[in-house]
């Protein structure tokens, strides 16, 4: 009879072999998938700023995840990109016009660690003044103290740039005659402006900022209309022709009075392109509930985008355009469709490398099992030769015997599958057959004189 195995053993086995699978899949996850850090830090702008209010929405939305959303407030765009390339910031909003293109147009597009992720809203060029005549252009504010934001905010880049093509300030940068130029900005710069002390402000924001709120509603000081905006696009291609319609701030007080024609750059959310791929799509989910909204330049659904970015589209963005929400995710909380998607692309290889195993050990096993039944019908076959060819002393009789003794010990102490069954039992006969031959045998010989 063929032993049995012991099923408490097998099932112990199992369990090992789970609890092991079980842990080496875990560390395998860790070390090759790990799961996206809980917090995230994002590099946003003045606490006044329009950046700065739509990161506490990204704030709010990401919380829902379980994402902490920590924000930095920072002196403008300059200062954001200088975060995220120095890596103590994972994303920003950042004014379109400041990237790698605009910078250095000969330099290769991929030559960047960011990307963008989506561009978010216009960002237009607000010029107020104390109603000074700039119907002919911006050269009516030569001789005037002029507000332009921090040496290091886009706003500050911007204004220099458009100053220079009206012939307010040089090539360099460097004022002409007795304009002043005066780094104060967001609201300290309105309200100096308000107050008599500037003659005009540069602001680069969106409609939305409560900076451009409170200056567009103020009787005493007027918006700059650009009539050379089509003109300005094709010299400077990081700005855009945009329109603030007449009415539109204030219908009631018919505020504006007329249609003013504005250039506009884009913000950019930008990250960095090492930024966990869950975490990129949350962010575009925010993006999604925070930016489709219309205001004053844009219509529903305009934004977010990809029109008018400054670095490399982010992968993650490229395949959110063409397959919406990863699947996962539609149907389940953040965290729980990570850990899920981690696992099948874990998973799935192992099990395309395991399903070849499956199918070759057992045949290496059942090879190695024929291979011994085989070996030991040769030796048998072998004694039952010696006996048919050749009388044996009664020393090789008694050797003999033994070895097929041992040869019984062996097939009964090994455990072979039950598809070698028959064969186990047809080699035991076969033993018992040739042992019954030997004693036969041994019988017959005369006893020792």
């Amino acid at each position: 009879m063929l032993p049995q195995p012991n099923k408490n053993h097998h099932l112990l086995a199992m369990f090992l072999a789970t609890l092991v699978l079980g842990v080496l899949t875990w560390l395998a996850l860790r070390t090759f998938s790990p799961s996206p850090p809980r917090t995230l830090t994002m590099s946003t702008g003045s606490i006044d700023g329009a950046y700065h209010q739509f990161g506490l929405k990204y704030q709010a939305i990401l919380k829902e995840s379980g994402v902490n959303l920590e924000l930095q407030n920072s002196n403008g765009s300059l200062e954001n990109l200088q975060r995220l390339g120095a890596g103590s910031a994972s994303v920003s909003l950042v004014q379109g016009g400041l990237g790698v293109l605009s910078l250095d147009p000969n330099k290769d597009e991929f030559d960047t660690d960011l990307r963008t992720l989506v561009t978010v809203s216009y960002e237009p060029v607000w010029i107020f003044s104390r109603k000074l005549d700039l119907s002919a252009g911006l050269q009516g504010l030569q001789g005037k103290r002029i507000a332009i934001g921090s040496a290091n905010s886009g706003t500050h880049k911007v204004a220099l740039e458009l100053l220079k093509s009206f012939g307010v300030v040089n090539a360099d940068g460097v004022p002409k005659g007795e304009t002043r130029i005066m780094q104060e900005r967001g609201m300290a710069a309105a309200k100096l402006l308000q107050d008599g002390d500037l003659d005009a402000v540069f602001l680069v924001a969106a409609p939305e900022a409560p900076v451009v709120q409170h200056l567009l509603n103020d009787a005493s000081v007027a918006l700059a209309s650009l009539r050379q905006a089509e003109g300005l696009s094709r010299k400077l291609p990081f700005l855009q022709p945009v329109s603030l319609k007449i009415g539109s701030v204030n219908p009631e007080r018919n505020i504006p009075d007329r249609d003013i024609a504005l250039v506009a750059t884009t913000a950019n959310l930008v990250i960095h392109e090492n930024l966990h791929p869950a975490l990129a799509f949350l962010l575009l989910e925010a993006a999604q509930q925070v930016h489709t909204r219309p205001n004053l330049l844009s219509r529903p659904g305009d934004f977010p985008g990809t029109q008018g970015r400054d670095f490399p589209l982010a992968k993650e963005t490229e395949r959110y355009l063409k397959n919406g929400r990863p699947l996962l995710h539609r149907y389940l909380p953040f965290w729980l469709a990570n850990f899920v998607q981690r696992l099948i692309l874990f998973v799935l290889p192992m099990v395309a490398m395991m399903v070849p195993l499956f199918t070759v050990v057992p045949a290496i096993l059942g090879w190695k099992q024929k291979s011994r039944l085989f070996n030991r019908y040769g030796e048998i076959k072998f004694i039952e030769s010696e006996i048919m060819s050749r009388a044996m002393t009664s020393t090789e009789i008694a050797e003999t015997l033994g070895r097929l003794d041992q040869i019984e010990q062996e097939i009964v102490a090994t455990r072979f599958s039950l598809a070698f069954s028959d064969r186990v039992y047809t080699l035991r006969q076969h033993v018992d057959y040739v042992r019954a031959k030997l004693k036969g045998t041994q019988s017959a010989q005369p006893p020792p004189a």
